[in-house]
C-alpha cells in the first residue's frame, strides 16, 4: 500500500481551504483518510500553514510519500531538513 501525504480540499465554493492528510494513494482526493497532520490556508496573506511535526517525521520515517505541493509547505517550513538530518543520522549509525 502506498501511502501519500497530500491535501484534502475543504471550506465553501470560492472560499477553501485545505487539510493536511496521510492517505492511502487509491483514495479519492477528499475520501478517507488515515490521519489529519496539519491545515493549510491559501486565502489568507500571507498564507497560514500548521503542521504537526512529529506526526509528519514519524509518517515520512514510515515511507510516505509527500506530494509536490507538501513537500513545497514542509520544506518552507523546515521539516524536510530535519527528516533529511534524521536519515543521514540513522545511516551513520550504521
Amino acid at each position: 500500500m502506498a501511502v501519500k501525504i497530500r491535501l484534502n480540499r475543504m471550506g465553501a465554493k470560492k472560499h477553501p481551504f485545505y487539510r493536511i492528510v496521510v492517505a492511502d494513494s487509491r483514495a479519492p482526493r477528499d475520501g478517507r483518510f488515515i490521519e489529519i497532520v496539519g491545515n493549510y490556508d491559501s486565502t489568507k496573506e500571507p498564507a497560514v500553514v500548521n503542521v504537526d511535526e512529529e506526526k509528519v517525521l514519524g509518517w515520512l520515517q514510515k515511507g510516505a510519500q509527500p506530494t509536490d505541493t507538501v513537500r513545497s509547505l514542509l520544506s518552507h517550513k523546515g521539516i524536510m531538513a530535519k527528516f533529511d538530518a534524521l536519515k543521514h543520522a540513522k545511516k551513520q549509525e550504521k
